[in-house]
């Protein structure tokens, strides 16, 4: 990609790009549109396609289709008047979900795309979460690929190549990365008919476990599931309603198992007339 990005011309480096086996296609100088009838669906590694292509118009931008077809992956970390993607970019990284990548790249706005290498037979499709500022660049989808550039502010800025990882790069579970930026709503669920109809209301509970942000996801797990077995619910409830939800805040499902197993070991031992977790005050202020 260094090598890439270095050619002194986009013909040069488109013609590189499909010699190295990675399909490309033109579009519009300083732009994003496609000049292809079929958009990114024409992209070929043919190096005499390609170099008819930059031929015809030698100024065009490289665009690179995304997901199986080319083998990578792309997060796009975006940066405008809006906001910035990059504190949810990092809060993945940090979760683990994007610190595999191959190559990043900065984007004439000032973000970046981060390439990862896409799992062969695995489609994963593009997904945009616009209150993250991430956009993910799958099957589907398509970037503009080094040394391309863009018209920002007045002046032509170039993608230029920040760093290229020395350790293999790793693939990128997009669904849970998704699911980080943009937890699901989870729909209220009613309780099944053999539980009582008072006393503390399992979807609910598994809301505020399914929305809890990183640092209190384990105790508010906790808290939850003492909370139903003072209400004298099975184990079986507990993990029916809180294993989805805590799987939506991220945590990994032994820790899950183990979370909901302690509450129950210490709930059993105080008995059923003892009080676990927070008051009703407390409870009614979450809930």
């Amino acid at each position: 990609m260094q090598r890439v990005a270095a050619e002194p011309t986009l013909a040069g480096a488109a013609v590189r790009y499909a010699n190295l086996g990675i399909p490309v296609f033109p579009c519009v100088p300083r732009g994003k549109q496609p000049l292809t009838p079929n958009g990114f669906h024409d992209a070929t590694s043919s190096a005499r396609v390609v170099h008819s292509w930059w031929e015809r118009t030698p100024e065009a931008n490289i665009g690179l289709p995304t997901g199986t077809h080319t083998g990578i992956v792309v997060v796009d970390v975006d940066v405008h008047t809006g906001g910035s993607g990059f504190g949810a970019f990092e809060r993945a990284r940090s979760e683990g979900l994007a610190d595999g990548w191959g190559w990043l790249v900065r984007t004439p706005s000032g973000g970046i795309h981060a390439y990862y290498p896409a799992e062969p037979d695995h489609e994963q499709r593009s997904w945009q979460v616009p209150s993250a500022h991430v956009d993910f660049r799958g099957d589907g989808g398509y970037v503009i690929a080094p040394p391309s550039r863009l018209e920002v502010d007045g002046a032509n800025r170039a993608y230029d190549v920040l760093a290229v990882t020395t350790q293999p790069a790793k693939s990128l579970d997009a669904a849970m990365l998704r699911q980080l930026l943009e937890p699901p709503r989870l729909k209220p669920v009613g309780p099944p008919s053999r539980l009582p109809p008072t006393g503390c209301r399992p979807e609910a509970l598994a809301r505020v476990v399914a929305l809890t942000p990183e640092g209190g996801r384990n105790r508010a797990l906790f808290w939850a599931s003492c909370r139903m077995a003072e209400d004298g619910q099975s184990r079986a409830n507990a993990v029916s309603y809180l294993m989805p939800a805590a799987q939506y805040a991220g945590l990994p499902d032994r820790e899950i198992e183990s979370t909901i197993d302690s509450a129950f070991r210490i709930a059993s031992r105080l008995g059923p007339g003892s009080r676990l977790g927070p008051t009703q005050r407390t409870e009614a202020i979450h809930l």
